[in-house]
């Protein structure tokens, strides 16, 4: 529901993984816009309960609304939703306040993209990691450049993690795919590390690179 920038990527994306989706946008001009990238795009009124039971709503085990421009047709859309009784609903939101709302009225899964994407980004930019996952509890996952004095060594020369602060999930070798640690496998030069830790430990590792 809401083709903006956040939803078209999703739709996008979805399609991408093979997943059936249908898009709903109030205006004729985005609809018309992403009709000849997305299978199936509807314009539609999302937060008129009727026009969703139409168009077969009632039979999508998720359904997500990326409305953000209007708080007010947001609400109102998870609050349709809900009356149809939709098993998942995930719904954007831009503020604290928004999502307390989204969350009242029946959205099970409120997410904040850009304030996510932000966070992720600062990350990188003040820090040498490749890519940045931050989880609850001060735990992340990173991807990072194999240091210089690890080259030539074996990953069991990572463990205990205490020694790097890290644990070591993945590697990927030039040339090669991302694999599970393996214990045995020597890093080259430009090779490629998936690590976990807290935020602090991995962005102490990537620093050594």
């Amino acid at each position: 529901m809401g083709l903006g920038r956040f939803g078209c990527h999703l739709a996008t994306s979805l399609t991408q993984l093979d997943h059936d989706v249908l898009a709903i946008d109030r205006g004729a001009g985005q609809v018309q816009r992403w009709s000849q990238y997305l299978e199936r795009v509807v314009q539609a009124d999302a937060t008129e309960e009727g026009a969703l039971r139409q168009l077969g709503v009632t039979g999508f085990r998720r359904v997500v609304v990326a409305i953000g421009a209007s708080v007010e047709a947001s609400v109102l859309t998870v609050l349709a939703l809900t009356e149809l009784g939709v098993p998942q609903i995930w719904a954007r939101a831009t503020s604290d306040k928004h999502a307390k709302i989204l969350a009242s009225v029946g959205a099970h899964h409120v997410i904040f993209p850009e304030a996510e994407t932000g966070e992720r980004v600062a990350h990188l930019i003040v820090s040498k990691m490749l890519d940045f996952i931050e989880f609850g509890d001060d735990f992340a996952i990173a991807k990072v450049r194999v240091p210089d004095t690890l080259v030539g060594r074996p990953l069991r020369e990572l463990a205990p993690a205490d020694r790097y602060g890290v644990m070591v999930v993945g590697a990927k070798l030039p040339g090669e795919r991302f694999r599970y640690a393996d214990p045995a496998t020597v890093l080259t030069a430009g090779s490629v590390l998936v690590v976990e830790g807290s935020i602090v430990q991995v962005q102490r590792f990537a620093s050594l690179t």
